[in-house]
């Protein structure tokens, strides 16, 4: 395994691509964020804010750079021929999987942890520019809340997972382009469809079982009654998607021609 991972490991960090798209998980993250939190204020919306959630808007624009770094990783080596030299050093299949999931993850969860902490950071200092004080029932963010905690972690699992998701996918479809826009229309459809649908009941079941609706539940700080799945419960959805792409992906990997 340690051969393994030392391999992929070489083939990503000498590929400049790999760290232009890790830094840009962490730059679009921060930058989506500190536009949502220096725009928002207390009188713009009719109820009391989520402001973590808020702070953390940016995972929803930094995950398609997750998804591109993650599919690339397996459909860049189709593309150029590389899979065939790389099956070669590594016949076993589930290995090299296995080692390229690892390093996925390890890059993703790295980048994103980085532009959580900022966002929260920026977030603890922006916000209250827009009345979201104390006088207005609103406390500064901090790591230390267990909520806030909860969602910042959640925040950076989430990528995580949409990461290995997107590498399931890969494996399956191969062709960059294709796989990109198959794992961000997946994530976007479950929205779509919610926001389109009137039926409560059917709403709420469309927000539980998507991975994108459920997975970013765990954000919540306020109003978790009303939320359709619970935010540890959502996450587990995410992985579900992702454990079943991955399945997926290992089983055709296997059983057709590199």
């Amino acid at each position: 395994m340690l051969d393994a991972l030392h391999a992929e490991w070489t083939k990503l960090r000498t590929l400049a691509g790999t760290y232009w798209l890790v830094f840009g998980v962490a730059a679009l993250t921060v930058a989506v964020s500190s536009a949502v939190v220096a725009a928002a204020s207390v009188g713009s919306s009719s109820g009391y804010q989520d402001t973590t959630k808020l702070a953390l808007t940016g995972i929803d624009v930094g995950q398609a750079v997750v998804v591109i770094l993650a599919v690339g990783v397996f459909s860049n080596e189709y593309s150029t021929g590389m899979i065939g030299v790389t099956l070669a050093a590594v016949p076993r299949r589930g290995l090299v999987v296995a080692a390229k999931a690892a390093l996925v993850l390890a890059l993703v969860l790295a980048s994103g942890a980085l532009a959580v902490l900022a966002s929260v950071v920026i977030g603890r200092f922006v916000l209250p520019g827009g009345g979201f004080t104390a006088a207005h029932g609103y406390a500064l963010l901090s790591l230390a809340h267990g909520p806030t905690l909860r969602a910042a972690t959640g925040s950076v699992l989430y990528l995580g997972l949409i990461g290995l998701l997107s590498l399931g996918v890969a494996l399956v479809v191969r062709d960059t382009a294709i796989a990109v826009g198959v794992v961000l229309g997946l994530l976007l459809l479950f929205p779509i469809l919610a926001a389109s649908v009137n039926d409560p009941t059917w709403k709420h079941y469309i927000e539980r079982i998507g991975p994108m609706t459920a997975g970013l539940s765990v954000q919540a700080t306020t109003g978790l009654k009303g939320l359709a799945i619970s935010p540890w419960g959502g996450l587990g959805v995410v992985a579900l998607w992702a454990a079943g792409a991955l399945v997926a992906g290992v089983l055709v990997f296997k059983l057709r021609d590199a």
